[in-house]
């Protein structure tokens, strides 16, 4: 048994990054030398075997563990799992693909063990002496643009509340997992704003490096995947997230109904009872496959159970359907009020009903 106590852990959330694993260990091993550190990969079952990979050197080097996830996707909730699987007093988020500065690390470390009132250090690109490196006047400018949204709901004047790369002290944020959304990639706005009160923060500069092995996961998932997370921040308790995301895809579904009706019908001259069929079956898959896209990401369905999934939706609106004309009917023929409020109520019921039963026996069961 070690007499030295750990000091850190280094959480590196990955998918897909079998390539820079042992590049990633050999850059900790020298920038760590000398501290009693622990690194976690929390992989979301990569296919190219990156989980394997991390084991492989965890045989010969007890500091590399795995976590890895099967049927659940996220940077946000693998770093909460990361933060909640070690024992050491301070736990670091750096990315797989090396493009933060592990070298940055020890100073981190130092700044939390010399001062007991300091709650997290964040690697900044955009502080004095930080950098973005090689990046295009296109993506600093949608950086700029999403620190910008960031300040409605940060409670702290960070320079880059955007970074993934930060150093905090385990305690804090174990006790704060129970209030943080899990949603998105930046982990970091999440624990900052999740916070009941300011953390003390000290931003240390770096410059970010270029990829050199894999590819980015940047896309318009990740880009919408940030803009939910603000909502949740600032509306979630009110409307929570999932359900307004549902519901906002089921009113796009409605105009891609009368624009395939409008088709069908005025343009293609097929009777109007054939084109509304046809319209909704094309709403629905529409509906479908944009909330397994994006309302329920992390619980997707692939493969054979796409065509399950879709079966299963089509009879849960189906049953939604009925239940808002059943509704709007009763409501317009009881009270013989205004035709719009009864049409509301029944959208309502069933935009209700479709959500609660599609979380249940579409993506639940699966």
């Amino acid at each position: 048994m070690s007499d030295t106590l750990l000091e850190l852990a280094v959480v590196i959330p990955t998918f897909n990054e079998r390539a820079n694993v042992p590049l990633l260990i050999a850059k900790l091993d020298a920038a760590l030398a000398g501290r009693a550190w622990e690194a976690i990969f929390v992989d979301d079952d990569s296919p190219d075997g990156t989980a394997d990979a991390a084991r492989a050197i965890g045989r010969e080097d007890p500091r590399v563990r795995v976590i890895q996830r099967i049927g659940r996707r996220g940077l946000s909730s693998a770093c909460i799992e990361g933060m909640c699987a070690t024992a050491a007093p301070c736990v670091a988020v750096i990315d797989g693909d090396l493009q933060h500065d592990e070298t940055l690390l020890p100073k981190m470390l130092d700044a939390l063990q010399a001062d007991a009132s300091l709650d997290v250090v964040i690697g900044s690109r955009f502080c004095e002496g930080g950098c973005t490196g090689e990046w295009d006047s296109e993506r600093v400018a949608k950086s700029a643009f999403a620190t910008k949204l960031s300040r409605q709901v940060l409670k702290a004047d960070l320079t880059d509340p955007m970074s993934g790369f930060f150093m905090i002290r385990s305690e804090i944020a174990r006790g704060l997992v129970p209030v943080l959304s899990g949603i998105g990639f930046k982990i970091l706005l999440d624990i900052m704003t999740a916070s009941p009160r300011p953390l003390r923060f000290r931003e240390l500069p770096y410059t970010f490096r270029v990829r050199t092995e894999g590819e980015s996961k940047l896309d318009y998932v990740v880009a919408m995947e940030y803009l939910i997370a603000l909502y949740d921040r600032m509306f979630g308790k009110v409307v929570p997230v999932r359900f307004a995301m549902f519901s906002a895809i089921g009113a796009i579904g409605a105009a891609v109904h009368l624009a395939v009706l409008f088709l069908l019908f005025r343009m293609g001259g097929l009777p109007f009872v054939t084109g509304t069929i046809v319209a909704t079956i094309v709403a629905m898959t529409f509906n479908y496959l944009l909330n397994n896209a994006l309302t329920y990401r992390e619980r997707r369905l692939k493969g054979a159970a796409l065509l399950g999934g879709w079966v299963s939706f089509c009879l849960v609106c189906a049953v939604g359907a009925a239940a808002n004309v059943g509704l709007a009917a009763f409501l317009h023929n009881v009270q013989h009020g205004d035709w719009r409020l009864s049409a509301l109520a029944g959208i309502a019921v069933a935009a209700v009903w479709n959500f609660a039963l599609s979380s249940r026996f579409v993506w639940g069961r699966y």
